[in-house]
Formats: structure tokens, sequence, C-alpha cells
């Protein structure tokens, strides 16, 4: 059996976040361990492991992800100066957390290549 997935568990409430958008597909919450002086995790409510297990069900999610990023940018303050928006697929991209969701990260100068 696999552990419990950590974002349906802030998801359902069972463990706390500071929550800064919700809507009916999607939840945002500030990053733990943020990489930026705004870094705000957004996820989607129903539990999909990664891009690669996205199906046409769950267009109206992954648009709402998408959706919510200006609104939280507004609201956080960096959409004037620019943000970065970030999805990774599988651990050798990044992704530690087996639940789609996207990083929303402004408030400081990035750099390209990422690395």
């Amino acid at each position: 059996m696999s552990a419990p997935c950590l974002f349906c568990g802030i998801v359902s409430g069972e463990i706390p976040a500071e929550v800064v958008y919700e809507d009916d597909h999607v939840l945002a919450f500030r990053d733990i361990q943020p990489q930026a002086p705004v870094h705000v995790l957004i996820v989607t409510r129903a539990h999909v492991a990664t891009i690669n297990d996205l199906r046409a069900e769950h267009e109206p999610a992954m648009t709402a992800l998408l959706a919510a990023a200006p609104r939280i940018a507004r609201d956080q303050g960096v959409a004037d100066d620019g943000y970065r928006l970030v999805m990774n697929c599988l651990e050798k991209a990044g992704q530690s957390v087996f639940h789609i969701h996207m990083h929303l990260m402004g408030g400081r100068e990035f750099q390209w290549p990422p690395g």
C-alpha cells in the first residue's frame, strides 16, 4: 500500500496549510520551502499523480489551475513585475509529490535556463 498523498491531505483539510486561493477545482497554498519571496503551490482538488496521467475528464481542473495563476499573482503583488509558473513531471524533472501541481513564484528575478 502506498503512503497517503500529502496534497490530498491538504485539500481535505487534514493537513494544515496557508491557503491563499480556492475554487471548485483547485486549492492554492504557500510552499513550506519557498524558493522565492512568493512561492505558492496550486494543486488540483482531484488526485492525478502526474501530467502523464491527464485525461479528457481532467480538462476543467487543468483550465482552473492555469486560470487561478494570474489571479493569485495579482493577489500576491507579483503580477506587474512578473512571475514564473513551473510544473514538473516525474522524479528526474523534480517532481517530489505525485499529485499534479503548479508552482507560482515571484518577488525576485529569475534566470534562464532554470537549471
